[in-house]
C-alpha cells in the first residue's frame, strides 16, 4: 500500500485525499506546465498538490491493474 494516502470518493465534494504518512517530493517544472496544472486543478476545485498526487495515484493503480490482468492471462491463457 502506498504511504502517500488513500482516495475516497464523497458525493458532495468529489475526491478526498486521506493522508497515511508524509513524505516530501520536490518538483522543478517550467511555468507553462505549472499554469496548466493550476488550471486543471482549479476546474476540479483542488490544489495543485492534491491534483498531482491524485494523478500519480491513479496512474499507479492503472499500472498495477494492468499487471494483474497480464498475470491472470498468463495463468489461464489468453482466450
Amino acid at each position: 500500500m502506498s504511504k502517500c494516502g488513500k482516495l475516497y470518493a464523497t458525493p458532495w465534494r468529489g475526491v478526498t485525499l486521506v493522508p497515511m504518512g508524509t513524505s516530501v517530493l520536490s518538483l522543478r517544472m517550467d511555468g507553462e506546465l505549472l499554469e496548466r496544472l493550476r488550471d486543471r486543478a482549479a476546474r476540479r476545485g483542488m490544489s495543485v498538490q492534491d491534483y498531482v498526487v491524485r494523478t500519480l495515484i491513479r496512474d499507479d493503480f492503472d499500472e498495477r491493474f494492468q499487471s494483474a490482468v497480464e498475470e491472470t492471462e498468463r495463468f489461464y491463457g489468453v482466450t
